[in-house]
């Protein structure tokens, strides 16, 4: 492999097909240190690392949190809403000062696109995109693409489909440039409001065909709707969506006998899949949440140019 040279994570585009693939690669290794008894690593020994989240979440901190502790760096969480932003400071202003403080990785996640790339472009410490907007998950891309090699052995020649929302989803966005540099084809299917007018620019497919899109498709991944983002009513209900594109056992009965059932979560069991598919010999959802720790001590350990043992 060759030598890793990136400062920060932002986004897939800025990554090759190669790095994607060391990522991947090294994360093989520290899988199989969540194992052991003892599940840690010195390699990040004196490193510290700060989660500046200004979103909610439970499985990325959580990953994130994990992956530094299991590689011996110092952590802090950092919560917006105990944080001095109540106090009118910014963003840039609160980032600033926690880096005075001598730490080595920010991880961030923000609801505005683009705060990942303010930070690197005025920070010395190395920034993690942890989901920025509608824009970019890059992890979440990785963790992915991780679980379908895993699963498939392979990514070059498979068919995905992404089905959902996909206008708001920062992980449709990644993936679809993570499996493309990767040699995927890529179909996304959604209702035409929750399209993005000219998403086939980014090279992928559109078709509102979901029963063709089953059929077709070697890695079903499926996106939550979040209403948390829609500013508008783009379905008619949550009712008809379930019905028309949410995935049960019998729309199932015309997949590929070795379909992968995927969502990053968390998943609204009832809407984008029925509990017995959620739960079901098709779905790698709990693999998901797994690889995540393993991908995310691959990217600090890389990023922070720790030496493995």
């Amino acid at each position: 492999m060759s030598e890793w040279t990136k400062h920060d994570l932002l986004d897939l585009q800025g990554l090759s097909a190669a790095e994607i693939e060391m990522v991947l690669e090294t994360a093989k290794s520290f899988r199989e240190v969540s194992t052991r008894d003892v599940k840690k690593v010195p390699v990040l020994r004196g490193k510290t690392i700060v989660m500046l989240f200004f979103e909610p979440s439970t499985r990325t901190r959580v990953s994130f949190e994990l992956a530094a502790k299991r590689l011996s760096a110092d952590t802090l969480n950092i919560s917006a809403n105990s944080s001095s932003l109540s106090k009118g400071e910014t963003v840039l202003d609160m980032a600033q000062n926690i880096e005075a403080m001598n730490v080595d990785l920010i991880i961030t996640r923000h609801s505005s696109a683009g705060v990942p790339k303010v930070l690197s472009e005025n920070l010395q410490a190395s920034i993690v995109n942890a989901g920025d907007g509608c824009r970019a998950h890059p992890t979440q891309a990785l963790l992915d693409m991780f679980t379908i090699q895993e699963k498939l052995g392979r990514i070059k020649g498979l068919k995905v489909g992404i089905i959902g929302d996909i206008l708001h989803s920062r992980v449709a966005r990644s993936n679809i440039i993570g499996l493309n540099k990767m040699g995927a084809e890529v179909t996304v299917c959604g209702p035409s409001t929750l399209m993005p007018i000219g998403i086939e620019a980014m090279g992928t497919k559109v078709n509102y065909d979901l029963e063709e899109v089953i059929q077709t498709s070697d890695v079903l991944m499926l996106l939550r709707l979040q209403k948390e983002r829609q500013k508008d009513k783009f379905i008619p209900s949550i009712r008809e969506y379930a019905k028309i594109f949410g995935i049960n056992a019998e729309k199932l009965k015309h997949a590929k006998k070795d379909v992968l059932i995927m969502h990053p979560g968390p998943v609204n069991r009832g809407v984008e899949l029925s509990a017995d598919v959620a739960d079901g010999k098709y779905s790698v959802i709990l693999n998901q949440v797994t690889n995540g720790v393993a991908v995310r001590m691959a990217i600090l350990y890389l990023l922070l140019g720790g030496k493995q043992q």
